[in-house]
Parts: C-alpha cells; sequence; structure tokens
C-alpha cells in the first residue's frame, strides 16, 4: 500500500525508490519519513482505539439501563413499604401507627396451569373472585395483585400449597387502635397507604406524599405525629353521644370541647361513625362527620350571637327593655314566641326565655347590615380555616332583607357547622378573641398572636352572666353540673323538610362554656331528630341536649385540669359588667 501525499516536486529518485518493486518503501513528508508497514500499524490502533472507545461507552449505557431498572424496581419497594409517622394524642397515647403485612401477587407468565391456581387459591380464600382471578392468572400481565393485606395463618396456608408463580410482599398497613373513637378527626388510608381523609390526609398534604414518592418515607426517621386531642376525653364524648342517641331516639349525634383559650379541639365526635380498620363504612352518607363537614339552622343558639351583636353596638345593654306582647307580622309571616311571656323583656329576660320576639327586636335595633356584618367578623358566614379537610361552607341568603335578618336573629335562615358555632362561641366567652381552631397542640401566647378582637371586653362579661343565668333560672338548668359553674344556650330548631319546616322533626343544640366566671372550654353538643325519652317527655334542647353537656361536662372535667369551686358566681359577674 502506498501513500501518496499532496506534496508538489517531488524528485525523481524518490519516484522511482517508489516504483522499484520490492525495496522498502520510504515516504517523507515534510522532512519525516514513515514505512509502508509502520504506517499499516498506526491505522491498526486508531481503529482498535475506536472500537475500545465505543465498546466502552456501549457498555456503560448498558449498566446504566440495569441500575436504572433496579433502581425503579426499589422505588416500587421503597413506595409499598413507606412509612407514615405514628398519630398521637396529647399525652402520647397512640391513635394511628404502621403495622406490617404480607400481600399476594402473581406472575401470570410463570403459572403453568391457571385453572388448578385459581382452585386451589379460592379453597384457601373464600372471598376471593374465582373468575376475576382465573383471568387475572391467564393475562399476559407480568405482574398482578391478587389480594392485599393477607392474615399470618392466610399468607402460611398459600405458601404449603406450593403454588409456582405466586408470591408475596410486605406492606405496610395502617392500624387504628381505637377503632371509631376518633374516626372522623384521625381520618384514614388507601391500600397504598396514603391518606385519603382526616389528619392522615392533612399529613400527606404537608410533604409526606412526597417523601413516599421519593423513598425517603423510612420508619426511623419519622417523628409521632402530635394532635391537641385528649383520647380520654375524646372516648367519654363519643360514650355519651351513643347513649344520648339511644336514651332520645335520635338518628344522629355531634359535640365538641374546645379550649376557649387556645383553639384547641380536645375532643370532637360525631355518630353514626366508622372504624378505619374496616374503611367501607366511611364511605356510608349517614356516617358523615356532621361536626365539621355538615351546615345546620342552629336555632335558638344563634340568640346569643345576636344579643352579643346588640350589646356590642352600644345601642342596648343588659337593662334595655323590649316589648314581646304581641307577634311580629312581616311580609306574610308572624313571628311568635315559643312559650311567650306576652310582656316587655328586659335583655337578660328574653335571653333565659328565648324570646324570639325580644331577640328579632333587638336585631333590627342594629340594622340589616351591621347584622350581616356582625356574623361574618365572628366567623359564621365564612368557611373554617382549621387542618381537617372535610369542612363545609355556610350558607346564608345572596340578598339579606329585613325579614331575612329577623329569621336569621333565632336562627333560622343561615346554616353553619357545629364546630364554627361553638369557635364563635369561644370568642363571646374569653374575652372577645376569635381564634382559629386547631387539632395540633398550640400555646396561649401563639394563639394571642393570631387572634382577632371580634367584640369588646365588656361585651364578653355581660354574655358569661347571660349564660350562667339561663343554666341557673332559664332553658339550660339541666346542664348545670355541681362545682363547675356551667353557662350556656339551648336551641331547638325546626328541619326542613320538602323545603317546609317541620313542626315533628327537630335539630337540637346546646351551646355551653365552664367554668364560666373564667371560660376555659366550650362545650355544644347536637341531637338530629331527637324524640322524647318517654311518653309525656319533652323533645327540647333543655330535655336532651342540655343534659348531655352535663355528663360530658362532669366525667371530663377533672380530666382537663379544671377544679371545682362552691359558690356563687352570677352577682359578681353583673357586677363587673355594669
Amino acid at each position: 500500500m502506498t501513500i501518496r501525499p499532496r506534496i508538489s516536486g517531488p524528485s525523481n529518485t524518490e519516484r522511482s525508490l517508489s516504483d522499484t518493486p520490492g525495496a522498502r518503501d520510504i515516504i517523507e513528508i515534510k522532512g519525516r519519513r514513515l514505512t509502508k508497514h509502520g504506517g499499516r500499524n498506526r491505522v491498526v490502533m486508531v481503529m482498535f482505539f475506536f472500537f475500545a472507545f465505543y465498546a466502552i461507552i456501549g457498555g456503560r449505557l448498558m449498566y446504566l439501563g440495569i441500575q436504572d431498572t433496579q433502581a425503579a424496581r426499589v422505588a416500587t419497594t421503597d413506595r409499598i413499604l413507606a412509612s407514615r409517622p405514628d398519630i398521637v394524642d396529647r399525652n402520647g397515647e397512640v391513635l394511628a401507627t404502621d403495622i406490617k403485612t404480607a400481600s399476594l401477587f402473581a406472575e401470570p407468565k410463570r403459572i403453568a396451569d391457571a385453572d388448578e391456581a385459581t382452585e386451589l387459591l379460592t379453597s384457601l380464600l373464600p372471598n376471593l373472585n374465582f373468575e376475576a382471578t382465573l383471568r387475572k392468572l391467564k393475562s399476559d400481565a407480568g405482574f398482578v395483585w391478587l389480594r392485599r393485606e393477607l392474615t399470618p395463618r392466610q399468607q402460611s396456608e398459600i405458601l404449603a400449597a406450593g403454588i409456582p408463580g405466586i408470591g408475596f410482599r410486605t406492606e405496610k398497613r395502617r392500624f387504628y387502635p381505637g377503632g371509631p373513637t376518633a374516626s372522623h378527626i384521625v381520618g384514614l388510608v388507601n391500600v397504598d397507604n396514603q391518606g385519603i381523609a382526616g389528619l392522615e390526609k392533612y399529613i400527606d398534604d404537608q410533604g409526606l406524599a412526597e417523601l413516599q414518592a421519593t423513598g425517603l418515607a423510612v420508619e426511623t426517621d419519622l417523628e409521632p405525629f402530635r394532635l391537641s386531642v385528649d383520647l380520654r376525653v375524646q372516648h367519654i364524648v363519643r360514650d355519651e353521644l351513643q347513649q344520648a342517641m339511644n336514651k332520645y331516639h335520635a338518628i344522629a349525634a355531634g359535640a365538641v370541647v374546645l379550649n376557649a383559650r387556645t383553639g384547641e379541639v380536645v375532643a370532637m365526635s360525631s355518630v353514626p361513625d366508622f372504624d378505619p380498620n374496616t374503611p367501607a363504612g366511611a364511605l356510608d352518607k349517614n356516617n358523615l362527620n356532621r361536626m365539621s363537614g355538615g351546615v345546620y339552622e342552629m336555632g335558638s343558639t344563634f340568640k346569643a350571637f345576636t344579643t352579643a351583636m346588640a350589646l356590642d353596638s352600644g345601642k342596648v345593654d343588659l337593662n334595655s327593655i323590649f316589648d314581646a306582647s304581641r307577634p311580629i307580622r312581616i311580609a306574610g309571616h308572624t313571628i311568635s314566641d315559643f312559650h311567650g311571656k306576652h310582656r316587655k323583656l328586659s335583655v337578660p329576660e328574653i335571653f333565659i326565655y328565648s324570646s324570639n320576639i325580644g331577640t328579632a327586636k333587638m336585631a333590627d335595633t342594629v340594622g340589616t347590615e351591621n347584622h350581616r356584618e356582625f356574623l361574618k367578623r365572628v366567623g359564621l358566614l365564612t368557611r373554617l380555616h382549621t387542618e381537617l379537610p372535610e369542612v363545609a361552607r355556610p350558607t346564608e341568603p345572596a340578598t339579606w332583607k329585613k325579614l331575612n335578618s329577623i329569621t336569621i336573629s333565632f336562627g333560622h335562615g343561615v346554616a353553619t357547622t357545629p364546630l364554627q358555632t361553638a369557635v364563635a362561641a369561644a370568642a363571646l366567652l374569653n374575652g372577645g378573641r376569635l381564634i382559629q381552631p386547631t387539632f395540633l397542640p398550640r400555646t396561649e401566647r401563639e394563639a394571642a398572636l393570631s387572634s382577632v378582637q371580634v367584640i369588646s371586653e365588656k361585651t364578653s362579661i355581660a354574655m358569661r352572666y347571660l349564660f350562667r343565668l339561663n343554666v341557673e333560672k332559664g332553658s339550660g338548668r339541666r346542664a348545670g353540673v355541681p362545682g363547675y359553674f356551667v353557662g350556656g344556650k339551648t336551641g331547638t330548631a325546626e328541619k326542613v323538610v320538602n323545603g317546609r319546616y317541620s313542626s315533628s322533626k327537630r335539630f337540637n343544640a346546646f351551646l355551653s362554656g365552664f367554668p364560666i366566671h373564667d371560660p376555659q372550654y366550650v362545650v355544644l353538643v347536637i341531637l338530629d331528630e331527637p324524640k322524647p325519652e318517654k311518653d309525656g317527655a319533652g323533645a327540647t334542647a333543655g330535655s336532651n341536649a342540655a343534659p348531655t353537656v352535663a355528663n360530658i361536662i362532669r366525667r371530663s372535667a377533672s380530666l382537663l385540669g379544671v377544679k371545682p369551686e362552691f359558690g356563687h358566681e352570677s352577682d359578681a359577674l353583673l357586677v363587673s359588667y355594669r
């Protein structure tokens, strides 16, 4: 092989040397000489290095491809084994935790006889659908789930059967030691251990879902998620609600115990409820979380807000008198009292006798626009902000007219959640500060920084007096608990059925605070469609919701650190107001 570089002017000697057969080929290029065989070796070496270079690149790409596949498998396994933090109450009692379970899968391509395998599996797992399982095992899929969360015994029996192409994967399953005790607060997870309701969903939304997706949700790195809930009080509340449902033949009941100084929810329950360990019950519409996920006309409990509004406006005081001797007729409607006194009433009398007429006239004194502004100010017309995802939005008239203001003054025409009713009531009693509720621990200092002053301290003192007076002499007598100075307001609302108010179906509530001279806690109980306890007995809130509040306070006050006192506080409250 002769390499002929482009060199101008070759000499005759070089040309003749190049053309001589058998001679050693020597080529000079710009003063350098190359042998014929040396040039060939150089070309071979260059080609070798090129081949080696590309072989290394190809091998690296294959290696990375294998690594990516393995990483994907590891990521999938990590996702399945991803941990969730324990959820604990304020005292460290476990409300939710992870446990390991085995789940059954199949690789259809490795199954020799799908019919035989299906028969064996369905004999060991009777609830396994034969047709669906057979269809999966005859498919061309590389992987199919057959049954999640097996018991150890089921796993052992399937292993003993020795079915080729069948295997198990260890998964994390969420376990709730208390069952339904705090189900509406804690919530639940789906089969992939992802939060879908309650605080479980809230935890995911705070970043846990991203940690799980990246494989960083490692059990040892997750601190317990502590709630403000006291499991002991939560148990008492749920137990009393179940008893009240049975005793008063109600279709549902609910209650909340709220720290009036911090906004912490210490207990909240709505029955019927569900067991998150068997989550199918969560889909039943009757198991709705009525305390935050449902809106209701709260009846005469709204008279507390109307009274506070009137007092805070400066146009009304405790000595003001309103004529309640005759019904109010407006726009074709008649407003009357359930048990009317048919005379002029003072503000305390309007409150303890729960006069619709007197309350409506107080609202009229303030005016329609100011009425709506006040309810919005105390948080009754806007969606509540808290950690629970299940929070309903209140409803109100599109346009407020005088008739709307009159009916809303005694609790008809606006629907709110019971939880936000309790939150607004706390503002009436704690000195006038509206504090958004939380299911997480919060100090009084932290609450003070985020609170909003919505009424004056003077108005708050007056409301404490009226709440206590109502338990001493009014419709809330059966809510009294010796030593704890309970104050409160009853609410009995007729339910709307087919667009009209029904006199036979009620929604009852009792809104309370204790100890009322220095309120620490607000307790609200609701009963949906309660019936008389026995023939001849009443079915109003004073007959059923009020004693239920008393039972909750009697059993839980000491656990909440409230010490009983024995004395009379009403006079001091009234003097302070004046």
